[in-house]
């Protein structure tokens, strides 16, 4: 997953046919399909209708839930809050009475006579209220949406799964107006329209419940683009309600990330389909807020926002999507038994989410220098903006203890840091494999070297990890993990700089429009319900050439009053502000409006810059380029 809001905090505010007999199976039968459907077409106030069909039971008692937690969210979602009205029929069509256990689990007597459970199923998109991760509801790109131009379809958020049943195979069965374009990662094995035209049902084959999870669909009205990028095909959908994005201007811009992709990772397996689904938000009180991706096998699910310029978009769209294709390396091949038999209700975590988060965040950030996307001040621009996030964070939490534990308090507050220290801790291993292999080795040659020995479905034991590291490696790795990763001693990032010629220096640097220091230049009043300018504005070149002093109310931005309810939407456009884009921004000082229109210029602070030592030494430069390019 990769988590692109800006998990802001302002005072008082957090800106984030089923009536036939069966004639066969029985409780484990793994051969039985689970026959659901979901009714796109008949929408109960805002709510899917679904039915599942699970084959006869041979059993007294069944149980059957929905998922707490999905893959790739470390945070809590309980999908079985959205379900409504549910209820169990025998195969006489007399309803049987469920009982629910708690928000995500049923259970249902005598279930040798269940024929058919019912329910439906609300939207998570409409009822965010906080964005996302460790929050009330589910991160967006985990969620679901009904309207009427558009379905997405995280399949966890509709169909569930029985305790015994998890490895049967699925038939899905969706039915929606034939005008939809239909986009899925999900096998389709056949669609057939009605007589009159007006709906279409397309059936999809899931092999058991985790290709449920792992294959989501988009409907509506989409605009779909298919290209090859060497021998992976490539479906890209995306919503734009506004039509100011679309498949088409995107294509170029996957079409390079993917290619350096495919040649940063060399002879790693990848896959021979990779779906992309974008959704755009409006910005509405009722639109998803939690901006970002999530990972599976062969897709992703992205939501950014609808008005991003198309520069930002595109950028944002190499930082999130690369981040989730990455993830085909750890660790959906090189993971643990946590991840293996994850169980969505009462799920155990990692303690290695250093590398299924950090590394990945790593390598989505390495190839862009590797292969030419930024030169190399962007990307110690992103480096240092890294370390700078990561020291907002709990810089002496140990990092096993944190993953081990990242549902609860006080360790899920820091999540938001594997992307920060977890990079760091990638880039650190990788600049250690190359002094001790003299170039020759980094961190992407161990994670081919684990995903060899593992793979998709060999977990490794999660205990072990490390000292099969230090074997395959050197013994400075299992120094570095026993202080930094495991221990709670904040990592000397300059030690690791030296070692390829560079140095943190304080001076101007380039900045954000609206964080420095990790930090957002704005905070709210919760009695007055108004944003402002905090002391750190007058330090944002940008703002100071503005005439914007601290205390300053942020009243509007383009046109868009600035309110509690909107205000992570707006902050986050503000933070993917392109240089030459035209911005109007009205803020109020003593109850006076002052209008500012301008275009966005490059925008610079007083802080620490990564830099080439000038008297760097052969070695050091050879080791850098090495590190870069290697």
């Amino acid at each position: 997953m990769k988590n692109r809001f800006l998990a802001l905090t302002l005072t008082g505010l957090i800106l984030a046919s089923c009536g036939t007999k069966k004639t066969s199976a029985n409780d484990l039968a793994v051969n039985t399909p689970i026959e659901t459907w979901l009714d796109l077409v008949h929408i109960n106030e805002d709510r899917v209708p679904v039915t599942i069909n699970p084959g006869r039971f041979t059993v007294d008692e069944v149980t059957y839930r929905l998922p707490k937690v999905v893959q790739g969210t470390y945070a809590v979602s309980d999908f079985g809050k959205y379900v409504d009205d549910i209820k169990a029929y025998d195969y006489n069509g007399k309803e049987m009475a469920v009982k629910n256990v708690d928000d995500n689990t049923w259970t249902i007597s005598n279930a040798k006579e269940l024929d058919k459970i019912s329910y439906l199923v609300n939207d998570t998109f409409d009822i965010e209220e906080e964005g996302g991760i460790g929050h009330e509801t589910p991160f967006s790109p985990s969620g679901t949406n009904i309207e009427e131009n558009n379905f997405v379809l995280n399949l966890h958020g509709f169909i569930g799964y029985f305790d015994s049943l998890k490895t049967n195979q699925y038939k899905v069965d969706i039915t929606s107006p034939s005008k939809f374009v239909r986009s899925a990662a999900l096998q389709e094995v056949g669609s057939k329209t009605s007589e009159d035209g007006k709906t279409t049902t397309s059936s999809y084959i899931a092999q058991k419940y985790f290709d449920i999870t792992d294959n989501p669909l988009m409907y509506g009205d989409l605009d779909v683009e298919t290209f090859q990028v060497g021998d992976i095909k490539i479906v890209l959908s995306v919503y734009s309600p506004s039509k100011s994005h679309s498949a088409k201007s995107l294509k170029e811009t996957v079409y390079k990330m993917m290619e350096a992709q495919k040649a940063y990772l060399g002879d790693i397996n990848a896959t021979s389909r990779y779906d992309i689904f974008l959704y755009l938000s409006e910005g509405k009180e009722d639109s998803p807020k939690g901006f970002g991706a999530l990972e599976h096998h062969t897709s992703t699910v992205v939501v950014f926002p609808d008005s991003m310029p198309a520069a930002a978009l595109s950028k944002n769209m190499i930082d999130v999507v690369s981040h989730e294709f990455f993830h085909i390396v750890t660790p959906l091949s090189v993971h643990s038994e946590d991840v293996q038999y994850f169980d969505y209700n009462n799920p155990t975590f990692s303690k290695h989410l250093w590398m299924y988060e950090g590394v990945t965040e790593y390598f989505a950030t390495l190839f862009q220098i590797n292969q030419g996307l930024v030169d190399e001040a962007e990307f110690y621009n992103t480096i240092m903006g890294k370390i700078n996030y990561s020291k907002q964070m709990d810089d002496t939490m140990s990092f096993t203890i944190m993953s081990e534990n990242v549902i609860k308090e006080p360790y899920k507050d820091q999540y938001l840091n594997v992307y920060q220290k977890g990079a760091l801790i990638g880039m650190c291993i990788d600049i250690l494999m190359r002094e001790e292999s003299d170039g020759h080795r980094g961190i992407l040659s161990l994670m081919k070297e684990l995903s060899n020995k593992y793979g998709k479905d060999k977990p490794f034991e999660d205990d072990k990890l490390f000292d099969e590291i230090v074997a395959m490696t050197y013994p400075s790795l299992g120094e570095f993990f026993e202080m930094h990763v495991i221990g709670d001693i904040p990592i000397n990032y300059n030690e690791f700089f030296d070692k390829v010629g560079l140095e943190v220096k304080t001076g101007q640097v380039e900045g954000n429009h609206i964080i420095m220091g990790g930090a957002p230049i704005v905070t709210g009043d919760p009695e007055k319900r108004v944003i402002f300018f905090t002391e750190q504005v007058a330090g944002n070149s940008f703002w100071v050439e503005q005439g914007v002093l601290p205390n300053d109310i942020l009243k509007s931005v383009d046109g868009k009053p600035m309110t509690f309810e909107n205000a992570n939407t707006i902050l986050q456009e503000i933070y993917t502000w392109e240089e030459g884009q035209d911005v109007n921004i009205i803020v109020v000082r003593d109850g006076v409006e002052k209008v500012i229109k301008t275009k966005v210029t490059k925008t610079y602070i007083s802080g620490e810059g990564l830099n080439e030592k000038a008297d760097a030494t052969a070695a050091q430069k050879s080791l850098r380029e090495a590190w870069l390019r290697g």
